[in-house]
């Protein structure tokens, strides 16, 4: 994974890093945990060859929006995300992940 540390991008003062096409772009360094994140956001871009990916990424927030009223919350119940941040620290996840994991995250939604 290729990482460009850059003062832009990322936009807004809340975020860090984001992930563009399996090339992350960070405000600074980032750590095992962060680079194992969007790790597996790469390897979701893959599986729905990353134009699906953003689409799919893009209307699943929409409907939570709609859905909790509340951009964050909107945000951390993404499928994506929800698969993404439940095995950030497992640094083995890579290995064992099946294709199109993210499925099972669409359900058991959380507040935050």
């Amino acid at each position: 994974m290729r990482i460009f540390i850059n003062k832009i991008i990322p936009f807004g003062k809340n975020f860090y890093a984001i992930n563009l096409f399996g090339v992350l772009f960070a405000k600074g360094p980032c750590g095992q945990r962060v680079i194992n994140h969007e790790k597996i956001h790469t390897a979701q871009m893959k599986e729905l060859l990353y134009l699906f990916f953003y689409l799919a990424y893009v209307v699943e927030w929409l409907v939570r929006l709609v859905q909790f009223r509340n951009s964050y919350e909107a945000y951390r119940n993404i499928s994506f995300e929800r698969e993404a941040y439940a095995n950030e620290l497992n640094f083995k996840y890579l290995r064992e992940r099946r294709c199109y994991s993210f499925m099972r995250y669409f359900k058991n939604l959380r507040r935050f």
